[in-house]
């Protein structure tokens, strides 16, 4: 899900990792891909929006045998990172589990790029060229 006003975009970052990313996970038996992108986005940072409040930016090649469909969202006002709060968690080596998400950042998307792996800022790039992009002149 990416969520921005056009300037700059919602990030968090995992745990065990140096690489930053948007809320996105699995479509659930049932569930709709914009209800997926809905979902995973309040549990990975506690905002909500309903599904019908989506925009589509189609779907894209992620990884080998993994595309992501993305969805849009324009909030009427970018998140404070220090509200936000991830609920889905991941388990450790031994049992224990900790947040999916560790940390957020609201980020110009210059930034946001050099922050994300090399095949997620691909695919943020190609959305951002595609004709679905609602802001005009997409740096």
């Amino acid at each position: 899900m990416v969520v921005t006003d056009g300037a700059r975009v919602l990030l968090g970052r995992p745990p065990q990792s140096r690489l930053w990313d948007i809320p996105k996970g699995l479509a659930a038996p049932g569930e709709t891909l914009a209800q997926a992108a809905a979902r995973e986005l309040e549990e990975e940072t506690g905002l909500r929006v309903p599904p019908e409040a989506l925009a589509p930016l189609g779907v894209h090649a992620y990884r080998p045998g993994k595309d992501l469909a993305l969805f849009l969202w324009r909030p009427p006002a970018m998140p404070d990172p220090a509200t936000l709060r991830c609920r889905s968690t991941v388990r450790l080596p031994g049992g224990r589990r900790i947040p999916e998400i560790a940390a957020f950042a609201v980020v110009p998307w210059e930034e946001a790029l050099a922050r994300v792996g090399r095949n997620l800022a691909r695919v943020l790039t190609e959305a951002r060229q595609s004709p679905a992009w609602p802001f005009p002149d997409p740096a």
